[in-house]
């Protein structure tokens, strides 16, 4: 299976929002949230006027013609958030493309991006109980803080 990793084009920023509720942990046996959650305000700042500011970066995952994954960087107040010169991660895969090494390829690209960028960290919020915690600290990130249910990681460029 050979994946291309490119950045997402302008027309396809509606995909945003579909990898957006795909990014959402579900733990085994919750009912997942409606589609329309990505409309929240504390979720639009993952997506509105995407592309338009400093630190706005998107790779996507494409096999076959069909992307199907998505990282992407926004400097925003979120979950993840850290200070005003780092940028927050979000990154998605379809369930069938998990755990296939995709998701680190996405990652490793995106780190590098930042790095020539100029910016000094990248940051991200997630779940504890979520499986992707290993792969963010394998390819660099590490906690800095937490809540009961989230670490808050930094990855130092």
């Amino acid at each position: 299976m050979k994946v291309e990793i490119r950045t997402l084009r302008n027309d396809e920023a509606i995909l945003l929002k579909v990898f957006l509720f795909e990014a959402i942990f579900i733990p085994e046996g919750v009912t997942p949230p409606p589609k329309d959650i990505v409309e929240k305000p504390e979720l639009r700042v993952y997506t509105d006027d995407f592309g338009t500011r400093r630190g706005d970066n998107c790779l996507v995952a494409v096999i076959d013609d069909q992307i199907v994954g998505a990282v992407w960087t926004r400097i925003m107040d979120d979950y993840g958030h850290v200070d005003d010169d780092t940028p927050s991660f979000a990154i998605s895969l379809y369930n069938n493309y998990r755990g296939q090494g995709i998701g680190t390829r996405l990652m490793e690209e995106m780190l590098s991006l930042l790095k020539t960028q100029g910016f000094k960290k990248a940051s991200l919020a997630v779940q504890k109980e979520n499986y992707a915690v290993r792969m963010y600290e394998k390819v660099g990130f590490h906690v800095i803080d937490e809540n009961d249910e989230e670490y808050i990681m930094v990855c130092e460029l």
